[in-house]
């Protein structure tokens, strides 16, 4: 096995793009959570950046639990190779923007010292919502989680992410250095004031004037991601290997768009990212909001409907009959909560969403999506709602039908009794609430609904909408999703 690396790159075809650019210059970004969204989303945006000529923007990864991806990358010299898929079209693009991967959990003081060199402006994140530690109902540092306390208790060795930022920028105060830059680039509203909120927060139990320099001094831009990337396989890496004649254990695979607005605010060197398509902008919210409820609320309606139905794959899901009424109700109901944006045109948008939905070059799993629903529904359905309600627009049928979705998802078993994990935080808190409520439906519902975690007081104290969720849930527990999604009928078309 010849593995993909600086020495081996001679070997690929010649219609693979290969940038040219000094690698062993210095790291100007530090990366926590080094998984394929960042390779095929961030990396890729800074190779471009750095075979225009601007230097001092190679990243350092940092995997905070894993060695998975060091292992992958680290032998390959960083190099990795994006295979970006529509139709029957595919195009090969090899990444040289990150120069290593090291591994939170066995040299935390490895990572501690990257952050704390003078040459990092910039630490980006991709850790998902759960690795921030907070609360997905307030949106407040969980102080109580044992790793988040154990950090607060001995900063020595972190092993949180918020644990990891205060350590680097407490040696870089200590030392008397420049902050770095923090951006956050998960699908979290408003990312940066809750990165902030969270270090902030963090910082105060350790020391009052670190906080204070921190509150400060640091910048924490808010940024809104957009690629759609899912699990490479087995498969794509023994295809690449048989087409190549290469091992790519970081082979990514993702579609031709791609979007990143980022807000213009750091407080160290700024990388030029405008110089490689990157919106830099003075109010990112609306549009993170945007993507956030139409494209993210849309795939893990269609995650846990369709993972429920049987199917395997996005593409699969969204042509299956009533998935494309159900979504575009979701999308009228989410369209009517937002703000009006400045160059933001949400019929095409939504147009545009349709054909990466059903880009089925992609295979993107729905399971993958319904991962960590608990972290991430509350943002993309349960405010949509919450606005919905406040507004006064009545009930929103899909995004309900969304929840007793997912609500069935937390049994572990869909259609025809096919069974499935429940890969979430907190997968054994709804097991046991299921559970308690001993097979009463309409139990189900208000056990679930109880967990103030994701749902919050407001919610289980809305009638009319908890009416219409045991509706909904009963109705898929007595028939099927596939049957409930295929004979809902849009209230809006009805009335029509």
């Amino acid at each position: 096995m010849t593995r993909l690396a600086s020495a081996t790159l001679d070997r690929l075809p010649a219609n693979a793009r290969v940038h040219a650019y000094d690698r062993a210059q210095p790291c100007g970004v530090v990366h926590l959570g080094t998984g394929a969204f960042h390779r095929a989303h961030q990396a890729a945006y800074f190779d471009r950046l750095l075979a225009h000529g601007h230097s001092g923007w190679m990243i350092r990864g940092a995997s905070l639990r894993s060695p998975g991806v060091a292992d992958q990358m680290n032998p390959q010299d960083g190099l990795f190779t994006v295979l970006v898929r529509e139709g029957g079209n595919e195009r090969m693009e090899v990444v040289g923007s990150i120069a290593e991967v090291l591994v939170a959990r066995h040299d935390p003081a490895a990572l501690v010292r990257a952050l704390a060199d003078p040459d990092v402006a910039l630490v980006t994140l991709t850790v998902t919502e759960k690795g921030y530690c907070l609360d997905p109902a307030t949106g407040d540092l969980k102080l109580d989680d044992p790793a988040v306390a154990a950090d607060i208790a001995d900063l020595s060795a972190p092993a949180t992410a918020p644990g990891f930022l205060v350590a680097g920028l407490a040696a870089r105060w200590k030392a008397g250095g420049e902050p770095f830059t923090v951006l956050s680039c998960d699908n979290l509203p408003e990312n940066g004031q809750r990165t902030k909120a969270a270090v902030l927060a963090f910082a105060r139990e350790i020391d009052a004037d670190l906080a204070d320099w921190i509150a400060q001094m640091v910048a924490f831009p808010s940024s809104m991601v957009d690629r759609i990337v899912p699990a490479t396989t087995q498969e794509d890496i023994d295809n690449f290997e048989s087409a190549t004649g290469l091992r790519d254990e970081a082979l990514v695979k993702t579609e031709p768009f791609t979007q990143w607005v980022v807000e213009d605010s750091f407080c160290n060197r700024r990388p030029p990212l405008e110089d490689v398509g990157v919106q830099l902008t003075d109010d990112v919210a609306a549009w993170e909001m945007a993507k956030l409820r139409l494209l993210n609320g849309a795939h893990s309606a269609i995650a846990y409907l369709g993972g429920l139905a049987g199917h395997r794959y996005v593409h699969q899901a969204i042509a299956a009959p009533g998935f494309d009424r159900l979504i575009n109700r979701l999308w009228d109901e989410a369209q009517a909560t937002l703000s009006p944006i400045e160059g933001f045109d949400p019929a095409a948008y939504r147009a545009q969403l349709g054909e990466r939905f059903a880009n089925g070059a992609l295979g993107h799993l729905t399971h993958q999506i319904a991962m960590d629903g608990s972290q991430k529904i509350p943002q993309r359905w349960l405010n949509t709602i919450r606005a919905y309600r406040t507004f006064g627009l009545g009930i929103p049928a899909a995004l309900t039908m969304a929840v007793a979705g997912w609500m069935h998802w937390q049994s572990g078993s869909g259609d025809n009794g096919i069974s499935h994990k429940v890969d979430d935080p907190l997968a054994e808190a709804t097991a046991n609430v299921l559970k308690e409520a001993g097979g009463d439906r309409e139990a189900e519902v208000h056990n679930l609904l109880g967990m103030a975690a994701i749902f919050g007081k407001d919610l289980p104290l809305d009638p009319p909408f908890v009416q219409q969720l045991v509706q909904d849930y009963i109705q898929i527990a007595e028939t099927s999703a596939a049957s409930t999604v295929a004979a809902f009928s849009d209230p809006a078309s009805a009335e029509d």
